[in-house]
């Protein structure tokens, strides 16, 4: 399945909430979600009540959309969340907030995973002193992602570096002078702040 390429904000309308996928745009009176509250198209305004499969697939698809993934790719996931110990819905949360392009967008390093996905297939970070440029790397605890010693005197870079409030999640750890940041644990469900009923999803699949 080809990634979505079309207005993003359409994507958060079709869920009837924000899913902060445009930045800083998302927390201005532009956001039209706050101006046009209901689903795009010709037939959005009419309410229809969803079935229990219909909540579940609404559950699936809001994620996906967070996160910038394919079906296929969020197949994959659940698949490995299951297999591992503990609650598979907890599971799968923490193995998509460890995707390379969620952490560059934890750490301050871009407004958005859209852009954090685009700078690190623009080859903008390294991994334990070596480049990757794959925004589906997961990684590990232990690990350092720095930027490019000459992406640092970038704009973009320089931005992100002046505007950086301190509040990067408890599982990493951001030097933000030098650009690296750090994965000191695994993020628990209490890290991840997403509006999500993973249950949903994990009942879904096991259909």
């Amino acid at each position: 399945m080809a990634r979505y390429t079309g207005p993003v904000c359409r994507l958060c309308r079709r869920e009837g909430q924000k899913l902060y996928l445009k930045g800083d745009k998302c927390f201005t009176d532009k956001c039209p979600v706050a101006r046009r509250n209901y689903a795009p198209g010709q037939h959005g305004q009419s309410r229809k009540k969803l079935s229990n499969y219909g909540v579940q697939l609404r559950e699936k698809q809001k994620v996906r959309r967070y996160y910038g993934i394919s079906e296929s790719q969020m197949r994959k996931y659940f698949e490995a969340a299951d297999k591992k110990v503990g609650i598979t819905g907890e599971n799968l949360l923490k193995i998509l907030e460890s995707r390379l392009d969620n952490v560059i967008f934890r750490l301050g390093l871009a407004d958005s995973r859209a852009e954090a996905r685009q700078l690190v297939t623009h080859g903008h970070f390294k991994i334990n002193g070596k480049k990757v440029d794959i925004p589906s790397y997961l990684t590990s605890v232990g690990e350092t992602i720095e930027v490019k010693e000459g992406s640092k005197s970038s704009v973009r870079f320089k931005e992100h570096q002046e505007g950086f409030q301190g509040n990067v999640v408890p599982w990493l750890q951001m030097d933000i002078e030098n650009m690296i940041g750090k994965i000191i644990s695994e993020p628990s469900r209490e890290d991840i702040d997403l509006p999500i009923q993973e249950h949903l999803i994990v009942e879904l699949y096991s259909k």
